[in-house]
């Protein structure tokens, strides 16, 4: 395979531009892990056994791993909303608050459902109340954005404070289990949750994140409705001109970024949880937003990207409850982690232009 050169003199062999990506990805994870082995030194945790115990936890063991898969699917679901969103320039960062919202929809309704209907006609009618409610909860900061121009990061965040503290809200108050003296919601038998595969504890919402993300990525790269959205993303006033109906692709997006982040809790309790607890927040959104721009919006570049986060989430919590380290840490190293790779992204976004003029 023969490499090509461009006028400005930049190397573009397929190989060279894959190790390239190699190196630029692994390359910050290793200095992003010597920093937090830093901070652990500091706080007298030998960091060569938290770091054991995480690989041990996250991807050596067989409990392990089949846990990192399963964390994987609520983070896919959102990966792909979010993709369909930033590739249209949308700040969708109401996830959260329509991921919680999916999730309680879904676990006040499946339990009373399977009890009088058979329970795959019970998880689909809940994944669609799920489907339902965060799609609702995104109408009015899409309607602001699309007639009257307000600005979405404001409106998805006030939106996700408000999502929050009414999914809590809901959950003490009108979806309370009474047979419980956890504030939860009733609890889905796990005989009529999702399926697991192969005779494992991994979730079939697997399965289906890995789909919703395969299909958002070809959606928006190779269909005419990607190409409207992404126009609208990357100029508005060419949109306009062009004759795309901005305000209602502008809805659209908010609906079905929405409506995954939605689909995202709905996973988690029909397939892992079986309940909602009050006061449960994963955050999923918080670590996945800077995760999805890492992975350039690409979705299958995304999937390595959650799957690390995965790993570093599952084998974190194990090695902070072995070795005693505050179970915010793992909090901790995902932002090193991530914050590493971004300041790695944009020292060799400057060095290509750089080598371009």
């Amino acid at each position: 395979m023969e490499s090509t050169t461009t006028p400005a003199g930049t190397v573009t062999d397929p190989i060279q531009a894959m190790i390239h990506r190699l190196l630029l990805t692994l390359g910050p994870i290793l200095i992003a892990l010597i920093i937090a082995g830093l901070i652990l030194i500091a706080i007298g945790v030998n960091p060569l056994e938290y770091y054991g115990y995480v690989i041990k936890r996250g991807l050596l063991s067989p409990t392990g791993v089949q846990q990192t898969l399963t964390r994987m699917a609520p983070m896919l679901f959102i990966a792909a909303g979010l993709i369909v969103a930033f590739r249209a320039g949308i700040w969708n960062l109401g996830v959260d608050g329509q991921f919680l919202l999916g999730a309680v929809a879904s676990a006040a309704s499946a339990p009373l459902l399977a009890a009088v209907m058979p329970s795959w006609l019970a998880l689909i009618i809940a994944f669609s109340l799920a489907t339902t409610v965060a799609m609702a909860w995104s109408l009015l900061p899409a309607l602001l954005k699309a007639y009257h121009g307000v600005n979405e990061i404001i409106t998805t965040l006030m939106m996700t404070f408000l999502g929050v503290s009414l999914a809590n809200v809901m959950v003490k108050l009108v979806f309370l289990d009474p047979g419980t003296t956890v504030p939860q919601t009733r609890t889905l038998p796990v005989e009529d949750r999702m399926f697991r595969l192969f005779d494992t504890t991994i979730s079939s919402g697997l399965l289906l994140g890995l789909v919703a993300i395969i299909a958002v990525h070809l959606m928006m790269t190779r269909t005419a409705f990607g190409l409207k959205l992404r126009v609208v993303g990357a100029n508005p006033r060419a949109a306009v001109h062009s004759g795309l109906g901005v305000p209602s692709l502008t809805i659209a997006v908010f609906a079905i970024s929405a409506a995954l982040a939605g689909l995202a809790g709905a996973v988690d309790i029909l397939g892992v949880q079986g309940n909602v607890r009050a006061d449960w927040n994963p955050a999923y959104g918080l670590a996945v937003i800077p995760a999805v721009f890492l992975a350039r919006l690409n979705g299958f570049a995304s999937i390595g990207f959650v799957f690390l986060l995965s790993v570093l989430s599952i084998g974190g919590e194990s090695a902070a409850r072995r070795i005693g380290v505050p179970t915010t840490f793992t909090l901790v190293l995902i932002a090193i982690v991530l914050i590493v790779l971004a300041i790695a992204e944009y020292a060799d976004h400057r060095y290509q232009n750089a080598r371009r003029t």
